[in-house]
């Protein structure tokens, strides 16, 4: 059996190959070759903590496996990250232990890596102004890989805590894009492209506030009852997400489901606009809405790619088990 440990995941893989992993596994999706088995995501009543599995496996690479862990949210006090994972990948042939992968930076990554893919797919292709909501830990990832799809010339932000904002600041700089902290009605009615990546339990962003034109990916909505955008603005949107089963029950479109204003039918997965099946954006001013629930393969993926490039380079620690 390998291990890759978490300190050794930065070293090994970065936004581009994570970006190829998650963009071929959502296209398997669509091929109805690799599917994602029912997740388990539950309050666990002690330390205000999330915890369950995501899991699936995909026939065309034969990637296996599982990734278990969640969010405690009193983390940062100690130092550690907030969103704690572990992967573990088994053959597909024999069912044995393949592979046991730290998944707290690949979490982040392959989190960046979707909502850069409905970036490429589905934002006008002359989007210039980047909107952020939410400044925590994942904020920063979803930056990077938003400019590698657009020609960004600026980046507003919006957090509930302003003070956290300073990081995306540091890192626009770093990336030589102008940067303002900006309340929701001017992020709304400047941003082409909006990400939000909150755990939020109540809306933030209002239909009102969305101009059309405007790409939204909802990031950070993965659990029954979570919410980061009124349900109105998912009705009045073109819908797409990873994984339909996930949209409907702990992604962002669940509450417009509850209210009646969508049906399954009015929601497309991504993976269908990348194989060329369904047609994305329709028009200069659709506004279009991904809801990226975060689904088991794409843990598969990219913990599957960090294996094959540790071996590689040499560095995987193999164990008898």
């Amino acid at each position: 059996m390998i291990i890759v440990p978490e300190r050794a995941i930065a070293d090994l893989i970065g936004s581009a190959e994570c970006f190829t992993a998650v963009e071929q596994v959502f296209a398997a999706m669509a091929r109805k070759s690799a599917y994602n088995f029912p997740v388990v995501r539950e309050s666990i009543g002690y330390a205000d903590a999330l915890y369950g599995f995501k899991s699936g496996f995909d026939r065309e690479s034969l990637s296996l496996g599982l990734k278990s862990g969640g969010f405690w949210p009193k983390n940062v006090e100690k130092g550690l990250t907030n969103h704690q994972s572990t992967v573990f990948l088994f053959d597909a042939d024999t069912g044995r232990c393949r592979a046991v992968v730290g998944g707290n930076l690949l979490t982040a990554l392959r989190t960046a890596a979707a909502s850069a893919i409905s970036i490429k797919y589905l934002a006008r292709e002359d989007a210039k102004t980047l909107g952020i909501i939410g400044a925590g830990h994942q904020s920063t990832f979803q930056l990077r890989a938003a400019v590698e799809q657009r020609n960004f010339e600026k980046v507003v932000a919006w957090n509930y805590h302003p003070e956290m904002l300073n990081r995306l600041a540091e890192v626009a700089r770093e990336i030589g894009l102008p940067f303002e902290a900006v309340d929701l009605d001017r992020l709304g009615a400047e941003a082409d492209v909006i990400i939000s990546i909150t755990s939020s339990f109540s809306p933030s962003l209002m239909a009102s506030q969305v101009r059309p034109g405007t790409h939204l990916a909802c990031m950070g909505t993965d659990t029954k009852g979570k919410q980061e955008v009124d349900a109105k603005l998912v009705a009045a949107s073109s819908i797409f997400t990873d994984e339909l089963a996930q949209a409907i029950t702990i992604g962002e479109c669940q509450h417009a489901i509850a209210d009646g204003l969508i049906g399954e039918a009015d929601i497309l997965e991504i993976g269908a606009v990348i194989t060329g099946d369904v047609k994305g954006r329709r028009s200069a001013d659709d506004i279009t809405l991904f809801d990226g629930t975060g689904v088991g393969l794409q843990d598969l993926a990219v913990a599957a790619a960090v294996v094959d490039l540790a071996v590689r380079e040499g560095v995987a620690i193999e164990v008898d088990f």
